[in-house]
């Protein structure tokens, strides 16, 4: 699922991404599941609600002058693809204004971020770099009514599954005060607030942080922070670990053995000389993978089993690696040194590679065009096989060798 409202307006994110749009279980097959008249759709799903213990009353506030948001399909069908590299978007997401503001929320909040690592184990840091990632600290929330969003994609029948939950969630939302049905708006696909939760993950992890009673993610920092918090907990956080770590990296590693789900230890990696930039060499009892988002002549990383969080929040890697990064940045990390990566191939160019590589048996999805993770694995196989560094990276070299 999309989180991120301010995000898109760079790049739209592979859909589904977050643990947000698990579904519960479908609803009985006598209510209508998805499309049809709207009337008798809507009556379905007050009904399933009222199943679930939620008063009629709710369900008719929240549903009450509902409609079909052509805006929202047209959307959920027209979703672009992510071509930037790691180094442009990391470049524009994690700019000194952000850091600047980040640091300065960070200090104004301080109570409520030292409550969020006691009770949750997240450090500040992680917490403000998905909100400024997010939202930019609540400034762009997104302008869709999230009652008409919600309903307009479980009322399609693409994916009622993973959004007729969400629907149900919001008249729970409405029960218990959280959310006015005929005010609140969000983003297109019926993320709410300052750091984009959809109903489901706010009725489970919404935690009041200002004391009204309520848990509101639109305007309350404190409940934004400690919901955060609880959530990113529930992805599997561990307390006083690291998540990424910028090193350098020496010439003849096994680049074979790079990328995410490596067999190595940090200090496995220490030994084959990767060297922290930071020079903290505490963490080498960790798994750590060693991390190449633009090849062995670019940025390097070793991500830590609390990596896993971002992928989990977000499942498109360039993103991730920025938002990682930035949360690094915000605990007073230096800047990467971006190195000299050799150049990337076009959006064409591509595709041929992917054609390529299918038809030599690979795996890569769907030909689009974009560097994912199948088509990286590919390519380090085929890098391997013809004796080149096998660091994942699509060239102009690997091409023509192809």
């Amino acid at each position: 699922m999309l989180r991120s409202t301010a995000a898109t307006a760079l790049f739209a994110l592979a859909l589904l991404a977050s643990p947000a749009a698990h579904a519960r279980t479908q609803p009985p097959a006598e209510k209508p599941a998805c499309g049809g008249d709207l009337g008798a759709f809507l009556e379905g799903v007050k009904a399933e609600a009222m199943a679930l213990g939620v008063p009629a009353s709710a369900a008719d506030e929240a549903l009450a002058g509902a409609r079909i948001d052509k805006k929202v399909l047209s959307r959920d069908r027209g979703q672009g693809v992510f071509r930037q590299t790691f180094l442009e978007f990391s470049k524009r997401t994690v700019s000194q204004a952000r850091l600047d503001i980040g640091r300065q929320k960070i200090k104004e909040y301080a109570d409520t971020f030292a409550r969020a690592e006691a009770e949750y184990g997240v450090p500040a840091a992680v917490i403000t770099a998905f909100w400024a990632m997010e939202t930019d600290f609540g400034a762009v929330q997104g302008d869709f009514s999230t009652r008409d969003a919600l309903v307009s994609l479980a009322h399609d029948c693409r994916r009622p599954e993973l959004f007729r939950p969400q629907l149900i969630a919001l008249i729970e939302m409405v029960q218990h005060g959280d959310l006015n049905p005929q005010a609140s708006v969000g983003a297109w696909a019926g993320e709410i607030g300052q750091v984009q939760m959809q109903p489901k993950d706010i009725i489970k992890f919404g935690t009041d942080g200002n004391g009204d009673g309520h848990v509101n993610l639109k305007d309350s920092e404190e409940d934004v922070i400690l919901t955060a918090a609880r959530f990113i907990q529930s992805l599997g956080f561990n307390r006083g670990e690291p998540w990424i770590q910028e090193v350098t990296i020496p010439d003849g590693l096994p680049f074979e053995k790079t990328g995410l789900g490596g067999p190595l230890t940090a200090a496995e990696w220490f030994a084959l000389g990767v060297a922290p930039r930071d020079g903290n060499t505490s963490f080498g009892h960790l798994k750590a993978s060693l991390t190449l988002p633009q090849g062995r002549m670019g940025p390097a990383f070793l991500t830590y089993p609390n990596f896993g969080i971002y992928l989990e929040w977000n499942k498109s890697f360039i993103y991730t690696t920025s938002a990682a990064y930035f949360a690094t940045r915000l605990a007073g990390a230096a800047p990467y040194d971006k190195g000299n990566p050799e150049a990337g191939l076009s959006p064409d160019e591509m595709k041929v590679l992917q054609e390529k590589l299918q038809a030599l048996g690979h795996d890569v999805g769907k030909i689009d065009g974009i560097l994912g993770g199948g088509t990286r694995v590919a390519i380090q196989k085929e890098q391997q096989r013809l004796g080149l560094p096998a660091d994942g990276w699509a060239t102009q070299a690997l091409l023509g060798a192809l």
